[in-house]
């Protein structure tokens, strides 16, 4: 792929996949598709969920609350997940079957103990940039794919601010898989559409 293409790969760690915290249905059939498209990218990146052990997204840091329910926090809604990539664990290490040796950085998602990430380029309070957007403008990246875990949340929202950030966005919908709880699918899709993210399929690319 064009040098002034991107793949960005998220989330294809243990405990988003069968077995694992917060497992997304069906997750481990993208790995194969994705380690295929990588294969055809000159410029790589990965996104790893990195969470500290409190961190304010788990529903065990909220008494009385459980994983998927929503709270407010000084940011906006929250969903409360289980807990799930935390630092140094077995469940945050990508999945042994990802083969994608030539990718070029890892964007850890999710460190900060006060704020959710689930965006590549902004953490969950809409103010805090990860870099990645400058990083992308100053390698002349024009053009960014998205794909991995979870279509509708790291993915679309990635692929929302990578759009609204200037890059031409396309999200690899048979590269990805949701998790799809209270009807995020369906909207992360309509947002998408709205935003003019485009949606492809990996036999296109």
């Amino acid at each position: 792929m064009n040098t002034d293409s991107v793949l960005l790969v998220m989330d294809v760690q243990n405990d988003f996949l069968p077995g694992g915290a917060l497992a997304v249905p069906r997750g481990d059939e993208v790995v194969p598709i994705v380690n295929r498209l990588a294969a055809r990218f000159d410029n790589v990146i990965l996104t790893q969920d990195w969470h500290p052990p409190n961190h304010i997204s788990f529903a065990s840091r909220h008494p009385g609350s459980k994983p998927y329910d929503t709270i407010d926090l000084p940011y906006g809604p929250q969903i409360l997940w289980p807990d799930h990539c935390v630092q140094g664990s077995r469940g945050a290490e990508f999945h042994a079957a990802l083969a994608i040796e030539q990718a070029q950085a890892v964007i850890r998602k999710g460190y900060h103990a006060h704020t959710d990430s689930y965006s590549a380029l902004l953490e969950a309070d809409r103010r805090t940039p990860t870099g990645l957007a400058g990083m992308l403008r100053e390698r002349g990246i024009r053009r960014v794919y998205c794909c991995g875990l979870a279509t509708d949340f790291c993915v679309a929202w990635s692929a929302l601010d990578a759009q609204a950030a200037g890059f031409e966005t396309y999200v690899i919908e048979d590269a990805c898989r949701a998790i799809d709880t209270g009807g995020s699918l369906d909207a992360a899709r309509r947002d998408l559409a709205a935003a003019g993210v485009r949606v492809t399929g990996s036999d296109r690319i």
